[in-house]
């Protein structure tokens, strides 16, 4: 019959320090260099090309804009919160622009942290195997997708380790911080900030919610209001927060959007194979206390389905809570449950760090040939438009964009294949054409690339573009992609 173990420390009692040990002192060394390697060893993927998906060369992108002196939700916009352009930037400017990895090292190096704040988490519960296991569980699990969503650094990676840090200041009742933390998760990605659910529950029962409240709340809006003052307040909160309705609708595109959540749930369960039964199993003992974790998980799970798209790198956000309620299964479980849940997700890592290495490359050649193509009609002072969803030629080029929008998918509502009523000029973001039509009357583009090859957002559905291209020539295709040139000032109506 199945018994539960008592935890060492019940999750909300007091902490009561145990004396320090020789094998204590070198606990944290020992266990920091082990995950950094090992880290370092599931993201050996992320060094073997120059971009694994768009959101990288989006990043990339703006970084460039911002560092030649571009103000962010102005002269170049996107749907996400300012943490991570800065972040690229920042790196840019201490190593250039013309690598990602300084920036796949940050990446590593935010895994590690996050794997760190689950293991000090566990081990402050459970003891200090519990912590060796979340955080090893927590970095081979985090690979557990498609490489496009594991190995990139992109938004998801960091900001989770806000998210860990936020539960970690929770657990230790350190409201101010915590409230940082979720600011710093909210501004990595909107969504990070679901861990305020669990970390207001933790308030709550660790008593004085009050004060808790009063302090956690400054560490939340002090940071965000800073952010919004160092970008443009009404831009931030247009792009952060109330410009995205069209976005977050599935209409048209029910059935690809239900098979791609179905298909990453699936592609998930895969990776998480040696440590969902433990949970599943736990799961039927009555006491197992925690329920901060369940909550960091289900208030999790409500942010992958935000927006429905659930895109592959949405669900890293559930990898850490998962993580820790593995730890806690399997310190529950006898001993033989961790040898085999362990050998299970070491064998899944490695099919997953074997398709990493082995992925292919199509989107990627693709840009690399269109931006080929580019460089070879234009000059380094030209601007250029490409019209399409992979903002990356952009910087693989080296040219500066015509525009402040940097994908069709924002004048159009097109992502992620959704193909489907809401696609087309009225359903881009409000005010959007205007300022998109007046950008390049200022300023034509020399060249405009059609990269829409064939998808709902070509000129055939997109009468101003029809228009734009009045006053261009086309010149070539590389992969179905249509390339123009400017062909006289006078023609043409923007």
């Amino acid at each position: 019959m199945l018994t539960e173990a008592p935890p060492s420390r019940p999750p909300y009692a007091p902490r009561h320090r145990a004396r320090p040990s020789i094998r204590g002192s070198r606990y944290w060394p020992r266990l920091l260099l082990t995950l950094t390697a090992l880290t370092c060893a599931t993201r050996a993927p992320s060094f073997t090309r120059p971009l694994w998906n768009p959101d990288e060369g989006y990043l990339a992108v703006q970084a460039r804009i911002l560092a030649h002196g571009g103000t962010l939700y102005e002269t170049v916009v996107d749907r996400k919160p300012p943490l991570v352009p800065w972040l690229y930037e920042a790196v840019f400017a201490l190593f250039g622009s013309d690598s990602l990895t300084p920036v796949r090292v940050c990446a590593v190096a935010a895994h590690v942290v996050t794997a760190a704040f689950l293991a000090s988490l566990a081990r402050g519960r459970w003891g200090d195997r519990a912590g060796v296991t979340a955080g090893v569980l927590y970095v081979v699990l985090s690979i557990g997708l498609n490489p496009e969503d594991t190995q990139a650094a992109t938004f998801e990676v960091f900001m989770l380790p806000w998210t860990a840090a936020a539960m970690w200041c929770a657990d230790r009742r350190r409201w101010v911080l915590c409230g940082i933390a979720i600011a710093g998760a909210f501004l990595a990605k909107q969504t990070g900030g679901a861990v305020l659910v669990p970390a207001l529950w933790m308030l709550w029962r660790a008593g004085r919610p009050r004060t808790g409240l009063l302090r956690c709340t400054l560490g939340v809006f002090a940071p965000i209001a800073a952010a919004a003052l160092a970008t443009n307040p009404t831009g931030f909160l247009f792009w952060t927060v109330t410009g995205s309705g069209a976005y977050a609708s599935i209409t048209g595109s029910e059935l690809h959007v239900l098979l791609r959540g179905l298909t990453n749930a699936a592609i998930l369960s895969f990776a998480c194979a040696g440590v969902l039964p433990p949970i599943a199993r736990v799961l039927r003992i009555a006491r197992t206390g925690c329920a901060d974790l369940w909550l960091w998980l289900a208030s999790s799970s409500v942010a992958v389905a935000t927006g429905f798209h659930f895109f592959g790198h949405y669900y890293l956000q559930l990898l850490p809570p998962l993580a820790l309620l593995a730890t806690l299964a399997l310190h529950v479980l006898p001993r033989e449950h961790l040898r085999r849940s362990l050998l299970a997700t070491a064998c899944c890592g490695t099919l997953f760090l074997t398709w990493g290495l082995l992925a292919p490359r199509t989107e990627l050649t693709h840009a690399q040939r269109v931006a080929a193509t580019v460089r070879e009609h234009t000059s380094p002072d030209d601007r250029v438009l490409i019209w399409g969803m992979h903002p990356e030629t952009y910087w693989l080029s080296h040219r500066t964009p015509a525009s402040r929008f940097l994908t069709a998918g924002l004048l159009t509502n097109y992502s992620g294949g959704r193909d489907g009523g809401k696609v087309g000029e009225r359903y881009g973001v409000p005010g959007g054409w205007p300022t998109f039509r007046a950008e390049l009357r200022g300023r034509p583009p020399a060249v405009i690339v059609d990269d829409s090859r064939g998808e709902g957002y070509g000129p055939g559905r997109v009468g101003s573009l029809r228009r734009i291209l009045g006053g261009y020539r086309e010149v070539g295709r590389v992969d179905g992609a249509v390339v123009y040139e400017r062909a006289h000032a006078g023609r043409g109506r923007m």
